[in-house]
């Protein structure tokens, strides 16, 4: 049906695959368990996408029945909650060296992150309520206030110089009524805010927003789409039979183009339509995914365009960026069934898949591997040294695996497993040759590993202690810094807990700890949240209370203490969420931002200083 890619590229249909040296490891060519696989033809792309949907297809469409009120399954009492699912730009400099203003805390260096707040010291870009609005950090004032187009509602941002990439997740109305999910669209917003903030150009695109990287001033952004397939469910109590019979015949008699992704293009007065050519697409050797994973790749300092689309049918959720290298992880859940406890436990292995990016166009398919079990989020992996070191939990334990590109392939060259049996990865933190893995279950065992020697790596330390870090994040010298939840010895959560390791030495020790009883933080599922800033010796992170309390906590860690310096919380004007999103450094003073504004207060005292509402 179709050729595996490996070296040759297919001139005729497009396909993006370029030609690559082919690395030869021992007597014979290493032979990958999983690569990408393109198309012969149009045809082919149909034929095959439609015995996946086949082959998958419920009376509930693509989804199990447990989600078709869209309740997300939650962890069983007494467990860590579901996770769902860092350096700047090269041309920037990073906080630490930048006395005037943080970044966002990306994983990597030179691999910037879409967030909902961006900064470039002498102005706030933010979308925390949907609306783009920038703020000028000396006269502390509203500057621009921008809506974005289409009424969606803004979730993240890139910033280079004048210009800003939006990111808006929206409904098209034209397909509202369409119940597989497939109607999600996302509209790539380019701003430029010289003089204020005005709309260049808008791109919109089948699927939802999943991630993206900027590597300078180029951005590649991960929708992921569906089939737009109207699907018929039972009713409640009804027989599902006829359902599932109507479903099969829906996707027998759709035409390619309800799979194909399409893009729109608003610049300029005009208006471009387009969707994702047949070379262009490629499945993983092992399956087909319901799903379309499209990478877009836009330069901020030039015209909007159609984004040079590069689409994998997979149903992955991970993204991973270098400098050099994008990832995209597919651990397959949705194929091999869901488990209610815990999403990510069902999977079987994780497929990778290595783009090249280092030049300034689309991205270029290099390699792919593949590891047991189920990623955390995208701290589970870390390129170093020509590696990919990758954190996996399987139904039975966790494990390190390193792998090592030869060909077409990801190989692995070595693998520590053990750690954590019976419970799951809650958090990963690679520093340099040493790997530091957080499971749970009843307590949070914090797992030293090295790997100096990536063709075997090894465990040189367990630390035993109540509760769980569900971030990581090196403070330097010695010292890293967990944010997550204490909890008592039968596991049971009690609160947002700080604490402080030593890892001079293996195993790692506590040396203090801040516990917030009854709080919950959003540093626990997105990093972004977190801000370090080291010349205060600064940690901030949000946090919400049992009674719904929304401020941010800010401490100071100094030698071996983490003192608390105070919380900061937002007016509340009526209808407004004030709680506060993310916070950040610029103009010498610290600023929190929620979707009622943004506030400025002092760097020493955390004391408020200027109030900039958004109403």
């Amino acid at each position: 049906m179709g050729a595996v890619v490996v070296a040759s590229a297919c001139v005729a249909g497009g396909i993006f695959f370029a030609q690559r040296p082919v690395d030869v490891a021992g007597p014979a060519p290493y032979v990958p368990s999983v690569r990408l696989v393109s198309y012969d033809s149009c045809a082919d792309v149909e034929a095959d996408l439609k015995k996946a949907a086949l082959e998958r297809v419920t009376p509930y469409g693509f989804d199990n029945r447990m989600y078709d009120v869209g309740v997300v399954p939650m962890p069983a009492e007494g467990s860590a909650p579901v996770a769902g699912k860092a350096q700047p730009p090269v041309q920037r400099k990073d906080q630490s060296s930048t006395p005037d203003h943080s970044s966002t805390n990306n994983h990597e260096a030179a691999a910037d992150e879409p967030d909902l707040v961006k900064t470039d010291g002498r102005r706030i870009v933010t979308v925390a309520d949907g609306t783009l609005r920038v703020v000028d950090t000396a006269s502390r004032t509203l500057t621009a206030s921008l809506a974005m187009p289409g009424g969606g509602q803004a979730t993240a941002l890139l910033l280079d110089g004048d210009h800003a990439l939006v990111a808006v997740p929206r409904y098209e109305a034209v397909d509202r009524d369409t119940p597989s999910g497939g109607s999600m669209t996302t509209s790539l917003v380019m701003v430029d805010l010289a003089g204020g903030a005005r709309v260049t150009g808008t791109l919109t695109v089948d699927g939802d927003y999943l991630d993206g990287r900027q590597v300078g001033s180029v951005a590649r952004v991960v929708a992921r789409s569906r089939p737009r397939l109207e699907f018929q469910y039972p009713a409640i109590g009804g027989e599902e039979t006829p359902s599932l019979d109507r479903n099969r015949e829906v996707i027998k008699q759709a035409p390619l183009d309800r799979w194909l992704p399409r893009a729109t293009l608003d610049r300029d007065g005009q208006r471009t339509e387009a969707k994702v050519d047949c070379g262009s697409i490629s499945r993983p050797s092992g399956y087909t995914g319901t799903a379309m994973l499209t990478v877009y790749t836009v330069d901020l300092r030039a015209p909007l365009g159609t984004g040079e689309p590069v689409t994998i049918a997979a149903d992955g959720d991970t993204l991973y960026g270098t400098a050099t290298s994008l990832y995209l992880a597919d651990d397959q859940r949705q194929r091999v069934g869901i488990l209610p406890a815990d999403a990510r436990q069902a999977a079987e292995n994780t497929d990778i898949h290595q783009f090249d990016i280092s030049a300034p166009g689309k991205p270029t398919y290099v390699a792919s591997g593949s590891v047991e079990g189920a990623l955390v989020n995208q701290y589970a992996l870390s390129e170093h040294k020509g590696n990919l070191r990758v954190a996996t939990t399987t139904a039975k334990d966790s494990a390190v695996s390193v792998l090592t590109r030869r060909g077409a392939g990801l190989a692995r060259i070595g693998r520590v497993g053990g750690l954590g049996v019976g419970e799951r990865i809650q958090s990963v933190r690679y520093l340099g040759d040493t790997a530091y893995v957080v499971t749970f279950r009843r307590t949070d065992p914090l797992y030293t590993v090295d790997l100096t020697d990536p063709t075997a790596p090894r465990v040189t330390g367990e630390l035993k202690i109540t509760g769980y870090s569900a971030y990581l994040h090196p403070l330097g010298q010695g010292r890293l810094l967990g944010v997550g939840q204490e909890a008592t010895e039968q596991g049971r959560v009690t609160g947002t807990q700080v604490s402080l390791f030593d890892t001079t030495a293996a195993p790692a020790s506590r040396i203090t700890q801040f516990h917030l009883p009854g709080a919950n933080s959003e540093v626990e599922f997105d990093a972004h949240a977190f801000l370090h800033w080291p010349d205060k010796g600064l940690v901030v992170i949000p946090v919400d209370t049992a009674r719904g309390s929304g401020g941010v906590l800010v401490l100071r860690v100094a030698g071996d203490k983490i003192t608390e310096v105070g919380t900061l919380r937002h007016p509340e004007p009526s209808r407004i969420d004030s709680r506060v999103r993310r916070t950040l450094v610029a103009g010498g003073a610290l600023w929190t931002v929620s979707s009622a504004g943004v506030q400025a207060a002092d760097l020493d005292t955390a004391s408020p200083l200027a109030w900039v509402p958004f109403s």
